[in-house]
């Protein structure tokens, strides 16, 4: 997508190319403030850009943000001559191309395009916006970083007295503005948050305060930098995928002819894998008897599997089903099932036409069955919900449902960066959902309605987990929230 482009448009352009021009020396000894911000934002971006991948940086400078992400194929694309030179000179190792990026003429796509501070120098950012379709595939990360615009008159200040380069006068926007951007040339906000209420370095007092003080809601409406993951949100039509339904299961006996029974056929085929935690009621027996008898149970299926597991916990059941599925879509269903399996295509239908990449249920939308979850469950998950809306920057209301669906090749993804986390959550939920946050994967809930369990006991204890899921969080906040890494 182009937009004609007018002289006057050209004209300042140019006057901006001759200006960085002019100023492309002073970056190569930024001042204290530059510094300290240029760290603090590779740090972040670090976190949430996988070493390896391949990288469109736009407005690059010298490349040493790009360089820092060390891509399996970077290229760094900036106006300024002057600036191109410097950056081939420094970082041999990467692509750099002189051109004004409203004009780009790539044939390459990209896993992520970065815009670090670019937005503010642009004569026309919607321009610059749409051209990024092109350059994007399905899985493209669009990641946008730009000056908090209530810190204009500070950024002048910091110019007159010589703390930062001086810029030419810049665009200030809101982060709606910069969101409605995105959405206007096709892309869809995935996360968004702020960061550097005092970008100086000063020994312990900066990292105190923006650590902990620029995380304070209100606060952090004042920090420095505003920053924006988005993805491509035209997506393609429609598809059909084989789906893996994964039942964690231990003494669930009198649900099982239920859930093989309700459990419909979902794109190309479907099939049940149960793993089963040493049940001691006939479980394993009862799945066996229903797989004999699939043919008058629910003939739609293409298998029902059972597997013994080899650990403990719901967690590592999970897992081991995941491994084992051979869908492309893979479901988590509870055994209870609290949550009715013909819930399941709704799932379905938002992975596969693209609403998110990470679909999880919440059960607090709908009213629920008098005894099926008790007060302060109820207020638990709550406060769960709000707590890791804000720490991973995504809206989430029901941390807790059992209920998730994602891609296999997502789940692998996942997998392969969990050694940053560790293996901390015997529930499996945790595990999943920081892990998609982690890979800035879009999260998308399905609203469920949640029954009554009518066979077996509850396995949740509420103040035992209630202090793991406590200690979890602190996790999450180590990691998303100060990007300390193991």
């Amino acid at each position: 997508m182009r937009f004609p482009v007018s002289q006057r448009d050209r004209d300042q352009t140019e006057k901006r190319r001759a200006f960085f021009d002019k100023v492309a020396s002073q970056h190569l000894s930024p001042g204290p403030f530059k510094r300290y911000y240029n760290d603090r934002l590779s740090k972040w971006l670090k976190f949430n850009v996988p070493e390896g991948a391949s990288i469109l940086d736009l407005g690059c400078g010298l490349g040493d943000l790009l360089a820092s992400l060390k891509p399996s194929f970077g290229v760094g694309v900036d106006f300024s001559e002057k600036m191109i030179s410097l950056a081939q000179q420094r970082h041999p190792e990467l692509t750099f191309i002189q051109a004004d990026v409203a004009q780009l003429n790539l044939t390459e796509q990209f896993d992520f395009i970065i815009l670090s501070n670019l937005v503010g120098d642009l004569v026309d950012i919607l321009q610059v916006f749409a051209g990024l379709e092109t350059l994007s595939h399905d899985r493209t990360r669009v990641i946008v970083t730009n000056f908090n615009y209530l810190w204009s008159p500070l950024v002048k200040f910091a110019e007159y007295i010589n703390i930062k380069p001086r810029q030419r006068e810049q665009n200030w926007l809101e982060m709606s503005e910069l969101q409605n951007l995105l959405l206007l040339t096709g892309f869809e906000t995935v996360k968004s948050s702020k960061d550097m209420l005092f970008p100086v370095h000063v020994p312990m007092i900066a990292e105190l305060i923006n650590n902990y003080l620029g995380l304070i809601p209100g606060l952090s409406k004042l920090s420095a930098n505003e920053l924006v993951i988005a993805r491509p949100s035209h997506r393609t039509l429609h598809k059909e995928y084989s789906v893996s339904v994964i039942v964690a299961c231990k003494d669930e006996r009198g649900n099982i002819e239920e859930l093989v029974k309700t459990v419909p056929k979902m794109g190309l085929w479907t099939e049940i894998v149960f793993v089963d935690g040493h049940s001691e009621d006939g479980t394993v027996e009862e799945i066996q008897r229903c797989i004999d008898e699939i043919d008058k149970l629910n003939p739609s299926l293409s298998a029902v599997r059972v597997m013994e597991q080899q650990g403990k916990g719901k967690g590592d059941a999970v897992r081991m089903g995941f491994d084992a599925a051979d869908g492309d879509v893979l479901m988590i269903l509870d055994a209870d099932i609290t949550v009715c399996s013909e819930e399941l295509p709704k799932f379905y239908y938002a992975l596969s036409e693209g609403k998110g990449e990470f679909i999880n249920g919440s059960r607090l939308v709908y009213p629920m069955d008098d005894q099926a979850m008790r007060f302060l469950n109820l207020l638990g998950n709550h406060f769960f919900g709000k707590l890791f809306s804000w720490l991973l920057d995504q809206r989430l209301t029901d941390t807790l449902c059992g209920t998730k669906v994602l891609f296999k090749k997502d789940y692998e993804a996942i997998k392969q960066g969990r050694a940053f986390f560790g293996d901390f959550d015997p529930f499996g939920d945790f595990d999943l959902l920081f892990g998609a946050a982690k890979q800035n994967m879009k999260i998308c809930e399905v609203p469920v309605r949640y029954r009554n369990r009518e066979y077996g006991e509850i396995k949740i204890s509420r103040f035992r987990h209630g202090l793991l899921l406590l200690k979890m969080s602190a996790l999450a906040f180590k990691r998303f929230k100060l990007n300390v890494g193991k």
